[in-house]
């Protein structure tokens, strides 16, 4: 209870963590906030970490000059685009048992849930999926296990990855620091995170209906 106590908190005023973050760690904080965005696209296992809102914080954070918002948008869309990339290889070489056996580690809800957008949405799903936590991590790698061909996949992967990074970071850039958003940061980004997932229950209760 304590720790989803701290997660909520630190999703919630991800603005002043960065500020300690980059207070601490300094240019380094590039290189973290790399590594978070491809863990939350690259790493199956990983699907919770907060990426629509951590980009919008990023971007908030880059207004003020803390940050440097072209090296942002280079970093962060190369970690999207690789991310997606390292899942896709992960799920070809793990192949179609993982729909037929229980692996380990891997929620099979999550998994099957990605599955059925992926049949309704298609090849579409691999830019759709950016704006969607959970369905964002486990998109590649289904695209991997059904075998989709990889420059179809590629040509998804990269226009999905910078128009996502793009979007919510110069939403922040722009918008983050006008003065109702930056006396509410903690409600905008609750309500990022509410129509993030808003996809994702409608695929759940469509499912549901269906069966």
């Amino acid at each position: 209870m304590d720790l989803v106590r701290w997660f909520i908190d630190f999703v919630l005023h991800l603005d002043h963590h960065l500020v300690s973050l980059i207070q601490t760690y300094g240019t380094w904080t590039y290189l973290i906030l790399f590594a978070v965005v491809f863990a939350e696209t690259g790493l199956v296992l990983l699907p919770l970490l907060p990426g629509d809102s951590l980009l919008f914080a990023a971007g908030t954070i880059a207004a003020k000059g803390a940050l440097d918002i072209g090296w942002l948008f280079v970093l962060l869309s190369g970690a999207a685009i690789v991310g997606d990339t390292v899942n896709y290889w992960i799920g070809r070489a793990v192949g179609p048992r993982v729909f037929r056996e229980n692996v380990r580690f891997l929620n099979r809800k999550h998994l099957e849930r990605t599955h059925r957008f992926f049949e309704r949405h298609g090849g579409k799903t691999i830019f759709l999926a950016r704006f969607v936590p959970i369905v964002r991590t486990f998109a590649p790698f289904v695209a991997g296990v059904g075998t989709m061909p990889y420059g179809k996949f590629w040509a998804y992967n990269v226009v999905g990855g910078l128009v996502w990074v793009g979007s919510f970071l110069l939403g922040g850039y722009w918008f983050g620091n006008l003065k109702v958003v930056r006396e509410n940061f903690s409600l905008v980004l609750l309500a990022i995170i509410v129509l993030s997932v808003l996809p994702l229950i409608i695929e759940v209760v469509r499912s549901r209906r269906e069966a």
